[in-house]
């Protein structure tokens, strides 16, 4: 990057990921020309994307927040998730623009009542979901999980120059046996390796966060912290 952006240091408020904790988001100016390349050096640096916003978490007394990554050439998957990939051997997953879809929505809304009811995206409106999942300037792309013709997930992944981004995955709650989450990730990484670039990238992984745990089940898993990508070894 030839341009500094200007980087703006939010006010504390309640932390996404440990709920007794207050937290502060540092966010890169909105104003600051966008492309595919200069996001994709942003994300190599532990940024993240909501929409078009470009931020990490930038707490005073906390390193929690650990951006996380898989290098798909190492990776082989566990007895678990060889399971999901049998269980899912059935679905057809279609590529489909960034935008808004009514089909996509209602499953949106099924899986935030489900699995985050009271949530912050638990009733949100068509405006706020794609504020939310599509960003301008982003090769950003909605991959439809089908079984038999009907909608089951939808993983929303950016292309970046080295591999993809994880931005968010839906899916059916009442279809939980299949294993649909572990499944889309594991459909990521086949996707990545076949575009023959070598990572994908899972976003935050905090280890007293429950709901983080998902992402230490795949191995290799490398972890930024410091100033550069290391591994993310099974004790840490």
């Amino acid at each position: 990057m030839t341009a500094k952006p200007y980087l703006f240091l939010s006010t504390p408020h309640s932390c996404s990921y440990l709920p007794t904790r207050t937290a502060n988001t540092l966010f890169l100016d909105p104003r600051f020309p966008m492309t595919n390349e200069v996001f994709g050096d942003f994300n190599r640096r532990g940024f993240r994307r909501s929409g078009d916003l470009i931020y990490k978490p930038h707490c005073q007394d906390c390193r929690a927040c650990i951006p996380v990554r898989i290098p798909v050439q190492a990776f082989v998957p566990n007895r678990s998730q060889k399971r999901a990939l049998a269980r899912n051997a059935d679905l057809t997953v279609i590529a489909r623009p960034a935008g808004f879809d009514a089909e996509h929505f209602l499953l949106f809304l099924r899986y935030q009542n489900a699995r985050h009811p009271g949530g912050s995206m638990a009733n949100p409106d068509p405006t706020a979901y794609l504020r939310f999942l599509v960003g301008r300037q982003v090769e950003t792309t909605f991959y439809e999980f089908r079984a038999a013709g009907t909608l089951v997930a939808v993983a929303v992944v950016d292309t970046l120059p080295d591999g993809l981004s994880a931005v968010y995955t839906f899916y059916e709650p009442t279809r939980a046996e299949r294993g649909l989450g572990t499944y889309a990730i594991l459909w990521q990484i086949a996707r990545t390796h076949a575009l023959e670039r070598p990572y994908l990238y899972l976003g935050y992984w905090v280890e007293a966060s429950p709901k983080m745990a998902y992402k230490t089940r795949f191995r290799p898993l490398e972890g930024y912290r410091d100033g550069g990508w290391g591994p993310l070894r099974r004790d840490d």
